[in-house]
C-alpha cells in the first residue's frame, strides 16, 4: 500500500503567521497538482470553515496521529497567484544555499509584520446647496447647534476634513452618524499611501543615444517583443550611459503591461537614481530599501501589488516586491559584493533574480563596467545575451590616469598620504573651483601586513593570499589556518617599515583640512550616514557644488554622476589586494575602475592619481587602462590554477556555539561525514582508494578556526569544499543538513552554508 502524502500549510502569508504551519493529507487525486507554492482550499477549525492556505513543505511523516488529520479540499488552479510564486522562490533559495524554509519566507516576504493603513476621512454634502440650507434652518429653529453649525461650514465649503469636523468644530460622531442616516451628509475614507520619494520638479530630458545604445535597445526589446526571455549582460566602460539604455528598455517593457524591478547595489544610490527615473516616469516609480519605516514598505508592498506602480527601485530586497505582472528585473553594477545576503540563507540576488525571471515569464538585464567574473564567463559561453559599450555618453573622454609608486614618494622623503602630484592637482582644481573625489581603499581591510620600502605583502604558502595579523602577534590564513609569526623585518628587504596597514577617512579628512584650510569638505562613511536621508543630503550637497572634496570609502564611487568633479584621487589602492580572500584581486579593479570612472563626465577633462605600493599588479594596471579583457584573462588563470570561482565552486561551513569545545568536536564530526560522503560517492567511479583520497583530501579544506574565531562568546569554526560541480556541492548540502539534524553533537551548534562566499570567514 502506497503511503499517504502530507503537506504543511500557512493559512496567512503575513510574516508572523510563517512559524505556524498545519499539517494535511493529500488525496490521491491532487498529489499531481499538491506542488509547494501552490495555493490551497482547506477546512479549518472545529467547524471546519473553508479557508485559504498555502503549500510550504511536502513530507511522507505525519507529525500527528493520522485521524486527526484532515484532507485539503482543493488546489486553486486559476492562474500562478505572487504569494505561490515568492513561496516557491523561497523554497528554490532553502534547496540552493541552505537555511530553513522559514528563514527563506522571511527573506522573500517584503513587510515583516503588520502595519495600519493610514486613513484619511473627509465629510461632504449628500444633498445639493438648496436642500442643505433648509436642513440648516430647521436645526438652527430646534436649537440643534451642532447639527447647524456643521451644515454651515459644509454649505461654505462643501468638502472638511473629519479630523477637523470633531477636533475644531467640537461635533460629536453621534452628530454625523445622525446627518449621515439622514442621507443629508456622507463621510469618505480614503487610503493615503505613505510616499518615501521626495519629488523634485524634475523636467524630462530628452537624451539622444548613440548607436551602440540604440542598438542594444532594439536588440533587447525585439526579444522581448518576440516573447524571447534571456538574460543579458551589458558591459560598458563607466560613464557610457548604461541608465540611459535601461530606461529605454523599461519603457518598452512597461508599454507592453509589465512591471519592473531595479536593483541597486547601495542605499546611497537610491536618490540620484530615483530622481533619474522620476523625471521619466513620474509617480509610476517607488523605492525599497531597510531605511523605510515599517509603514512606508507596507505601502510600497501594497501599492506594488494593487499595479499602481509600475518601477521599484532599490537594494538586495527589492528583488521581492509582490509585482503581479512582472516583465523585467535589472541588476545594475551587478559585480557588487552587497548582493549577497550575508545571513542565512546567503543566497545571490544574481542568481534568485533569474529563477523569479523564470517563474514570471519575465528578462533579466545585468550592467556593470567591471562585470563579475561569474557573469561575464557565462556570458562569453554565450549562456547570457552580451552586449558591450565601447566609449563614453555625449562624447566624453576618458580621464588621464596616473599610476604612483608610494615606494618611490617614501625614498623622496615624502611621508605624507598624499603624493607630490596629488597635493598639486588638488591644489590646482580649488583654484579652478572644480570639484575633487578622495577615495580611501578600505574595502575587505583585514590587517594585511606589508612592507612601505619595498612594497613586499606576507602570503600563505599553500593558498596564495595574504596573511592576517592578529593582537598576539601572529599572521595566520583564513583559508587553510597556516600561522607565522610576526616579523619584526621585512623578509624581503630587510626594512624596519613593516607593520598592518590603514588609513582610515576621519585621517584623511584632518590632513585635507590642515592642507587645504579653504577647501570646503564633505565626508561620507558609515559615521556620517547613520541618520536618515544623510546620504541624500550629503550627495545633494556635493552635486549642487556646495562642497569642493568629497571624501570616502566605496560608497561614493559606485554609479555616481558628478559633471563637476575633474579629480578623483585613490588613496592606497592596493589595501584591498590583500583582504584574506581570493576575491581580492578582482575587487581592487573593481574599485579602480568605478573609481577612476567618476572624473571627467561632464564638459572638462578628468584625470586620476591612483597611489599604490604594487603600480606593475595586473588588476592596477589594468583599471588605469579600464582594460577589462586583460584583467579577466590574468584573473581566470589564478582561478583555474587554484579552483576558485568561477572555474571551481566553494561550500562553506561555519559551525557557531558558545561552547569551545563542542563547536571544536562537532567541526570534527561534520568534516568526517563530509569525507565519509565525497568517498562513498567517489567509489562508484572505479577508481583505486588511494585516488579517491587525493580528491576528496583537495576538496576538504579545514576544520580550522574562522578569521573572527570569537564574537560575542561565540565560537567559530569553518570548513570549506571546493569542487567544480555546483549541484553536487548541493547535494553534498543536502546531506549534511540531515547528519545535523540527526547528530546529538549538534544540538548545542549552529551551522551555516555559504556557497561561493564573497568574502573569507
Amino acid at each position: 500500500m502506497r503511503s499517504l502524502q502530507y503537506a504543511d500549510i500557512i493559512v496567512d502569508i503575513s510574516s508572523e503567521h510563517l512559524d505556524k504551519t498545519y499539517q494535511y493529507s493529500i488525496p490521491e487525486e491532487l498529489k499531481s497538482v499538491a506542488v509547494i507554492g501552490a495555493p490551497v482550499i482547506i477546512p479549518f477549525g472545529k467547524g471546519n470553515r473553508t479557508i485559504k492556505g498555502y503549500i510550504v513543505s511536502l513530507s511522507e511523516t505525519p507529525k500527528i496521529s493520522i485521524e486527526y488529520i484532515k484532507p485539503i479540499a482543493a488546489v486553486e488552479e486559476k492562474g500562478i497567484r505572487i504569494e505561490s510564486q515568492l513561496i516557491a522562490l523561497a523554497y528554490y533559495i532553502k534547496e540552493q544555499f541552505g537555511g530553513t524554509m522559514n528563514d527563506a519566507l522571511r527573506t522573500v516576504i517584503p513587510v515583516k509584520k503588520s502595519v495600519k493603513h493610514v486613513e484619511k476621512k473627509t465629510v461632504t454634502l449628500a444633498v445639493s446647496r438648496e436642500e442643505a440650507i433648509e436642513s440648516y434652518k430647521i436645526a438652527s429653529s430646534k436649537s440643534h447647534k451642532a447639527k447647524a453649525r456643521l451644515l454651515q461650514e459644509l454649505i461654505d465649503k462643501m468638502e472638511l476634513d473629519h479630523e477637523i469636523v470633531v477636533n475644531k468644530l467640537n461635533i460629536s460622531r453621534s452628530t454625523i452618524e445622525s446627518l449621515q442616516k439622514s442621507g443629508i451628509i456622507k463621510v469618505e475614507t480614503k487610503t493615503l499611501y505613505r510616499n518615501p520619494v521626495i519629488r523634485e520638479n524634475n523636467h524630462k530630458k530628452n537624451i539622444i543615444l548613440n548607436e551602440e545604445q540604440k542598438h542594444i535597445v532594439s536588440e533587447i526589446l525585439k526579444d522581448y517583443k518576440e516573447g524571447i526571455r534571456k538574460t543579458y549582460l551589458i558591459h560598458g566602460k563607466t560613464g557610457s550611459g548604461k541608465t540611459e539604455v535601461y530606461l529605454d528598455i523599461i519603457e518598452g517593457v512597461i508599454a507592453a503591461g509589465k512591471q519592473v524591478i531595479m536593483l541597486i547595489p547601495e542605499i546611497a544610490l537610491t536618490y540620484q537614481t530615483v530622481m533619474r527615473f522620476y523625471g521619466r516616469f513620474g509617480d509610476r516609480i517607488s523605492i525599497m530599501n531597510s531605511r523605510l519605516s515599517q509603514g512606508e514598505k507596507y505601502d510600497q508592498s501594497l501599492r506594488a501589488k494593487n499595479g499602481e506602480v509600475d518601477i521599484i527601485i532599490g537594494p538586495r530586497s527589492a528583488l521581492f516586491t509582490p509585482f503581479k505582472n512582472l516583465g523585467l528585473i535589472i541588476i545594475d553594477e551587478e559585480h557588487e559584493a552587497s548582493y549577497k545576503s550575508e545571513m542565512p540563507p546567503k543566497y545571490h540576488a544574481r542568481e534568485v533574480a533569474i529563477k523569479r525571471a523564470e517563474l514570471s515569464n519575465a528578462s533579466v538585464i545585468l550592467g556593470s563596467a567591471t562585470p563579475s567574473l561569474e557573469s561575464y564567463s557565462k556570458a562569453i559561453n554565450e549562456e547570457f545575451g552580451l552586449f558591450k559599450l565601447h566609449s563614453r555618453a555625449k562624447e566624453a573622454k576618458l580621464p588621464t590616469v596616473h599610476i604612483i609608486d608610494l615606494r618611490e614618494e617614501l625614498k623622496n622623503k615624502n611621508k605624507s598620504m598624499f603624493s607630490n602630484l596629488l597635493r598639486e592637482l588638488i591644489k590646482d582644481r580649488l583654484e579652478k573651483r572644480q570639484q575633487i573625489m578622495l577615495f580611501i581603499n578600505r574595502r575587505g581591510y583585514a590587517g594585511f601586513v606589508s612592507c612601505r620600502s619595498c612594497g613586499h605583502v606576507l602570503k600563505c604558502p599553500h593558498c596564495d593570499i595574504s596573511l592576517t595579523s592578529h593582537n598576539n602577534g601572529s599572521l595566520r590564513c583564513h583559508y587553510c589556518g597556516y600561522e607565522e609569526t610576526m616579523p619584526k623585518l621585512c623578509p624581503v628587504c630587510g626594512s624596519r617599515y613593516i607593520a598592518a596597514f590603514g588609513t582610515g577617512t576621519q585621517k584623511v579628512e584632518e590632513m585635507v583640512k590642515r592642507e587645504f584650510p579653504t577647501a570646503r569638505v564633505l565626508r561620507m562613511d558609515a559615521d556620517t550616514t547613520k541618520q536618515k536621508n544623510s546620504h541624500e543630503e550629503i550627495l545633494a550637497t556635493f552635486a549642487s557644488g556646495d562642497a569642493d572634496i568629497l571624501i570616502g570609502t566605496q560608497m561614493i564611487v559606485k554609479g555616481h554622476d558628478f559633471s563637476g568633479v575633474t579629480l578623483v584621487g585613490i588613496l592606497a589602492a592596493d589595501m584591498s589586494l590583500y583582504a584574506g580572500d581570493y576575491r581580492a584581486a578582482e575587487r581592487t579593479f573593481q574599485l579602480l575602475a568605478q573609481a577612476a570612472g567618476r572624473a571627467g563626465r561632464g564638459e572638462l577633462l578628468g584625470e586620476v592619481v591612483i597611489q599604490t605600493y604594487q603600480p606593475e599588479h595586473y588588476s592596477i594596471v589594468s583599471a588605469a587602462k579600464e582594460d577589462y579583457t586583460s584583467f579577466y584573462e590574468n584573473e581566470m588563470n589564478y582561478r583555474k590554477l587554484l579552483k576558485y570561482p568561477p572555474a571551481a565552486h566553494i561550500l562553506v561551513g561555519l559551525l557557531l556555539s558558545k561552547d569551545e569545545a563542542k563547536v571544536k568536536k562537532a567541526s570534527e564530526l561534520f568534516a568526517g561525514a563530509a569525507r565519509v560522503y565525497l568517498e562513498s560517492s567517489l567509489a562508484a567511479m572505479n577508481q583505486s582508494k588511494e585516488e579517491n583520497e587525493l580528491i576528496v583530501n583537495s576538496i576538504i579544506v579545514g576544520p580550522t578556526d574562522a578569521s573572527l574565531a570569537k564574537a560575542n562568546d561565540i565560537y567559530r569554526r569553518v570548513i570549506y569544499f571546493k569542487y567544480e560541480n555546483y549541484e553536487s556541492l548541493v547535494l553534498l548540502k543536502d546531506f549534511l543538513e540531515g547528519y545535523i539534524e540527526n547528530s546529538e553533537y549538534f544540538e548545542a551548534v549552529s551551522v551555516q552554508f555559504d556557497f561561493n562566499p564573497m568574502s573569507s570567514y
